[in-house]
């Protein structure tokens, strides 16, 4: 079988939503480019991940808001279709079918070329196909590798013998399992807890660490195991897992104090890695299965035509801050592409700064998470003067129209020496809209001084923001 070669621009390895943002600036840009995809084209966002997932939390969420307000809990009579709610889900993923995506790629005027993708030297690509074609692509301008992450799974005996479910296999489950073990308690262990115990699941989280959510304020964690209880799911800290088998149809896992917790799944959550295992890393110099390491134009450390965009980098692992990192990618290989010089300038339309301290993040569960920006404990690692405030939501007067006995707190990190806010955090119902005030606000480094004319309405849950300047100033 003869080897099909072709060349364009820009050759982008991985169609998810990184790779389509990068592949769109650039042919906007005036580049031909195309999208390398073996799987779905839309990738992990779309069928397995933020789509999916809180298609499944929103059903909770809505009843827990309206049971929490008198005269309209009254209202709710029934409990949660699990079934519509698993097929509305199927609807966000378009049932795992591309075919909508694929034609956005197309209308955007990128090619798509549907197979595994392999670095082979300098600009080169070779895709194979699933009938073991072969297409030789090169790159006039630049390859972007797109390729995310995967779940990773812990070196714990047994444990890759049992079918763990990844977070794949939690987000696009088709029933609810009768018991369900959550190994890990970060981002995705505590939405995927907090969805399936109220779909149906006796839930029982694993947390190695003293606290959930252990990169964020520790109310964070705190509030959220909480919630987690009182929905009835069993959530142990400080528990490490050292041993995993199936007895029957359960899944057994073993803590290092001998104790058992059995389960009819068990997903495992506890970090991601590169997927640059099988991309041909080695035929540039680079090693296999290790994130890229990148400037601040998301070009490889060395290369002068290899980028490494989104997951693939280990720099934020966000959708939100992939694609933002492919507007800045494909922003400067457009601009080389002209001869035209890169600003490298913090505020330079071509280099990636908000994902060094200023990256916004929602985690969906009850209550939610919204944060950005550094916590008290990264101020203090960084030796920055600073000041922690806390104040509690509920007593303003919109959160308490807004929900009978509502319970939340905010948290600002204030840089004592420059007076802007160096971080933000809200824990409680609905707080995810309060969030890109709070980014504006750290991002743009907006003095204290200047925000106390940013009035917010009346009576609004947006009211925290005045409280918090109260509190501040004494």
């Amino acid at each position: 079988m003869s080897e099909e070669e072709r060349s364009y621009d820009v050759v982008v390895l991985g169609a998810g939503s990184t790779g389509e943002n990068v592949a769109d600036v650039v042919v906007r840009g005036g580049l031909s480019a195309v999208l390398v995809e073996p799987e779905l084209v839309g990738g992990e966002c779309s069928y397995w991940a933020c789509m999916p997932s809180k298609a499944l939390l929103r059903g909770t969420e809505v009843l827990a808001e309206v049971r929490s307000v008198d005269g309209a809990k009254q209202a709710v009579t029934g409990e949660q279709d699990v079934e519509a709610t698993l097929a509305r889900r199927d609807s966000f993923t378009s049932n795992w079918d591309d075919s909508g995506q694929a034609e956005w790629v197309g209308s955007a005027g990128i090619d798509l070329l549907r197979g595994t993708g392999r670095l082979d030297g300098e600009r080169t690509v070779v895709v194979t196909d699933a009938d073991g074609g072969t297409v030789r692509l090169t790159a006039r301008q630049a390859v972007v590798v797109c390729t995310g992450s995967e779940a990773s799974t812990p070196p714990i005996d047994g444990l890759a013998d049992v079918g763990a479910w990844t977070p794949r296999e939690a987000t696009s489950a088709k029933a609810a399992p009768a018991r369900l073990l959550v190994l890990g308690g970060g981002y995705v262990g505590c939405e995927m807890a907090t969805a399936w115990q109220a779909l149906g699941s006796q839930v029982t989280v694993l947390q190695r660490g003293g606290r959930l959510l252990p990169g964020l304020e520790p109310q964070a964690g705190e509030a959220v195991a909480a919630a987690l209880r009182d929905a009835g799911a069993d959530v142990r800290l400080n528990t490490s897992v050292t041993g995993a088998r199936r007895d029957g149809t359960e899944v057994v896992l073993t803590t290092e104090d001998g104790r058992e917790f059995r389960g009819d799944e068990v997903l495992v959550a506890v970090g991601r890695r590169a997927r640059t295992a099988d991309i041909g890393a080695d035929t540039v110099g680079l090693e296999p299965g290790e994130y890229l390491s990148v400037d601040s134009t998301l070009r490889v450390e060395g290369s002068s035509w290899l980028y490494g965009v989104g997951d693939v980098n280990g720099r934020r692992q966000l959708t939100h801050m992939g694609k933002y990192q492919a507007r800045q990618a494909g922003a400067a290989i457009v601009a080389r592409a002209r001869g035209e010089e890169t600003d490298t300038a913090p505020w330079s339309p071509f280099v990636a700064t908000a994902d060094d301290v200023a990256t916004p993040s929602v985690v969906f569960t009850s209550p939610q998470v919204a944060s950005v920006g550094r916590t008290a404990a990264q101020a203090e690692e960084e030796g920055l003067a600073h000041r922690v405030v806390e104040y509690p939501i509920g007593s303003i007067a919109g959160a308490s129209l807004f929900a009978d006995g509502y319970s939340g707190t905010a948290i600002a990190v204030v840089d004592t020496q420059r007076e802007v806010l160096l971080g933000v955090t809200f824990v409680g119902p609905a707080v995810a809209e309060l969030l890109h005030a709070a980014t504006i606000a750290v991002v743009g480094e907006v003095p204290i001084g200047r925000l106390w004319h940013a009035v917010p309405a009346y009576p609004t849950i947006s009211e925290i923001w005045l409280r918090l300047l109260e509190a501040y100033r004494g």
